[in-house]
């Protein structure tokens, strides 16, 4: 009873995150690109919600679908090279989420920082290399995982080593302590320096937000201050973005510790450390709609495009 009702809980998670994920990222990333080849330029943070949308939609492939499939009962449906290749994936995008999203709260605050001649460097040359410093990300993270295409197998019936993370479809076999420890550390120090770096990026925004609400009391708004006002509802968008983040990194992590006290690791402790971790891909996506001001200009236009092609469609059938 308590196995059945661990995966009906793991099978309706996964399921309503997939529901949510996909269409919501696929939004975001076909109105960007819309955007992008209309207009011939797309904003720097926006290109990073683009890539961002990405990565959640590949983090929701690799990893969603494979804890959703388990679930409802399917087993042992990979081969060892779709086995390295799905680990690849998760971990890579997993890992580009993070830097993604502290990219863009480190883009936001460059622009809400005063115009000094530290802050004007970066004004200038940051925006102008963003897709170049994405890059370096993903670089930063591939570089992190060689082991997932030499110690990732299929499951079957062969000795593992005590150094093997036991996953859904494959093993991740390290092999040695050295191995084990070294993926580790890498992993730990990859998350918690941007974990860090986005958060005090994010409480920098905040201190601004603070200090302009106190400078515009009482001031009649004018089009310089309503042009302001749309950069502040970017920035606490982005710091909203953030808290999220750090909010499931820190139960993710504390999961992760646990499990470290324990001998035995609980199923249902594993699944929901995973569920956690890949949670972000479904409600990041909900508050960029919510909240970008590009796309909800966009799906509204389209909306009352589609509702007065409707309405002309019916008139012309009526009054035939």
């Amino acid at each position: 009873m308590e196995l059945e009702l661990r995966l009906i809980f793991k099978a309706v998670g996964f399921f309503s995150l997939i529901a949510i994920g996909i269409p919501c990222n696929v939004i975001i990333l076909v109105v960007f690109i819309h955007v992008r080849r209309t207009e011939k330029k797309l904003l720097p943070s926006n290109t990073v919600l683009t890539v961002l949308a990405l990565m959640n939609l590949l983090v929701i492939f690799s990893k969603g679908f494979p804890q959703a499939i388990h679930s409802i009962g399917i087993r042992n449906i990979l081969n060892d090279i779709e086995c390295k290749f799905i680990s690849f994936t998760y971990r890579i995008c997993r890992g580009m989420t993070i830097c993604v999203t502290c990219l863009l709260s480190c883009n936001q605050c460059i622009i809400l920082a005063p115009s000094t001649k530290f802050w004007l460097y970066l004004k200038q040359k940051v925006p102008k290399n963003i897709s170049w410093i994405m890059v370096l990300l993903w670089c930063i993270n591939g570089v992190i995982y060689p082991s997932c295409f030499l110690h990732v197998r299929a499951i079957a019936n062969y000795t593992t080593s005590k150094y093997t993370l036991h996953l859904e479809f494959c093993n991740h076999d390290f092999m040695t302590f050295v191995v084990y420890v070294a993926n580790g550390v890498a992993i730990a120090l990859r998350d918690f320096f941007f974990v860090g770096t986005m958060t005090l990026a994010s409480c920098y925004i905040v201190f601004m937000l603070h200090r302009h609400g106190k400078q515009v009391q009482g001031i009649r708004s004018s089009d310089k201050n309503n042009e302001k006002t749309m950069e502040y509802k970017a920035s606490l968008a982005v710091v909203l973005l953030v808290t999220i983040y750090v909010a499931l990194f820190g139960i993710d992590s504390c999961i992760w510790i646990y499990t470290l006290t324990v001998s035995r690791v609980s199923p249902g402790i594993s699944d929901a450390r995973v569920f956690f971790g890949s949670l972000y891909t479904a409600l990041s996506p909900i508050v960029i709609i919510k909240t970008n001001k590009k796309l909800k200009t966009i799906l509204m236009c389209k909306t009352k495009k589609g509702l007065l092609q409707s309405t002309n469609s019916r008139m012309n059938t009526t009054s035939e």
